[in-house]
């Protein structure tokens, strides 16, 4: 017998196979997000062509862009340097950026610089806002950053700027600490969450990603690696700029940064040292350990640019800001290693990172069995001008329910972020509660990113 899911009231994505029984001329589909312009280039002398390790937080209507400004290059070339600074930009809109003058660290003689911290702790060192409702106001900023095996320190911060370390020493968490390694509060679970990489040595010698919680950021678990299914191969993923998804925060959305170091392009116009290629790809999980890859393409390919395609270029940033009511933006890594370093913007739709799609032929989607609580049912779908989407309400034994069949329900096309469904009778569903139900959802040329329900009709 299948089981039931409680669905409750909360938002599913179709990232996943989760709801999903049966599809019948549709399948999931991958939206790749579009690039906008670049908000980020560097220039100034604690900036330099390796800079990088970019991450975002938003606190209120500030957005604050944390990166690694100055890296040695050349014969100092070294990921422990002392001399690493990290570097802020401020932005209102998550388009303008600005470098404020801090006055807090001397960077070749002049405290006029937009450096917060200096060492080998600025790396890779990454924040993120403490939404712990138990979490000291003093330390509402948290990050970690730092080097080399089982090397990674804590810090915590009032106000984003004023740095301090959370504890004497590196925490006492292992892994190869020397990319992006991203913290989080995950209010699901009511604990800390660690995304860290190790080197996976079971056949050849693999980057991976390993994950640990913790209920005070100081005393971790020991990390688990990520697990996948048995047909999903291991690749080597250099970052993960893991998040929450904002909205259905049960759901933890990643962006790893693929690297494939046995390939290089031949381009005699190109000059860049060392060998290897990147692009990133998306995955989803429901307990931050066990990971779902529907889609094994590209998430952001390299594209035209040249200078992208080379190692460590297309790293997706962590953090993700609303930049309008119908879009959400990232960011993504480019051109590094080159004088032409930047940050650009990509933008992808509320909720909108992957489907159920069907085209113009039809198909259907069948769910699983599930508990509902609320009263009205919404989705968040898109169709062509001469497409279309229709739902039908069934029993646990798939038999059309009463004043909820697929011929009570005239087709509804559009773009919705969040739209009722009703049907000839309405779309009261209250009496449903605590009735297994079934959604069949009919469509044509028509994707269908998101459903939830809510409490109330309204």
């Amino acid at each position: 017998m299948t089981a039931l899911i409680a669905l409750g009231s909360r938002r599913e994505l179709f990232v996943d196979h989760f709801l999903i029984e049966h599809l019948d001329g549709a399948a999931l589909h991958l939206h790749s997000p579009i690039r906008r312009e670049a908000v980020y280039q560097v220039s100034q002398p604690w900036d330099n062509a390796c800079t990088g390790c970019y991450n975002l937080t938003q606190d209120g209507d500030r957005i604050l862009l944390y990166y690694r400004g100055f890296y040695p290059i050349g014969a100092d070339y070294a990921d422990g340097a002392a001399s690493q600074t990290t570097n802020l930009a401020v932005s209102t809109d998550g388009i303008h950026f600005t470098q404020p003058e801090l006055g807090l660290v001397e960077f070749n003689g002049t405290r006029k610089n937009n450096v917060l911290i200096q060492g080998h702790e600025s790396h890779n060192f990454c924040v993120f806002l403490d939404a712990n409702p138990a979490a000291d106001p003093s330390q509402r900023f948290k990050a970690v950053g730092g080097t080399g095996q089982s090397n990674l320190h804590g810090f915590a911060s009032p106000d984003g700027l004023h740095w301090t370390p959370v504890k004497e020493g590196p925490l006492d968490v292992t892994g190869a600490f020397d990319s992006v390694n991203v913290a989080l509060w995950d209010d699901h679970i009511g604990r800390y969450r660690l995304f860290s990489r190790y080197f996976d040595t079971t056949g050849a010698r693999v980057r991976a990603i390993q994950s640990c919680t913790s209920e005070d950021f100081i005393h971790w678990t020991p990390p688990q690696p990520h697990q996948y299914a048995d047909d999903v191969p291991l690749e080597h993923f250099y970052t993960n700029a893991t998040t929450p998804c904002p909205g259905a925060e049960h759901i933890l959305l990643s962006f790893p940064m693929r690297f494939l170091p046995e390939r290089e392009l031949d381009i005699a116009a190109m000059d860049y040292p060392g060998n290897g290629l990147s692009d990133a790809v998306f995955m989803s999980s429901r307990d931050g350990v066990h990971w779902d890859r529907p889609f094994m393409e590209a998430w952001v390919r390299p594209g035209t640019d040249q200078r992208n395609w080379s190692h460590r270029s297309c790293t997706p940033a962590p953090g993700l800001v609303q930049t309008a009511d119908d879009e959400w933006s990232m960011y993504l890594s480019e051109n590094y290693g080159w004088s032409t370093n930047r940050l650009r913007r990509v933008v992808v739709r509320p909720h909108g990172f992957a489907s159920v799609r069907a085209g113009y032929r039809g198909g259907e989607l069948l769910t699983r069995p599930l508990l509902l609580e609320g009263a009205a049912l919404r989705l968040n779908y898109a169709t062509s001008a001469a497409g279309s989407l229709r739902v039908e309400l069934q029993d646990e034994s798939g038999q059309p329910l009463p004043k909820y069949a697929l011929e009570e329900m005239d087709p509804i096309y559009g773009d919705q972020l969040d739209a009722p469904v009703a049907w000839k009778a309405g779309g009261d569903l209250s009496g449903l509660k605590g009735r297994p139900v079934r959604l069949r959802v009919v469509l044509q040329d028509a994707d269908l990113f998101a459903v939830r329900t809510l409490l109330s009709g309204r």
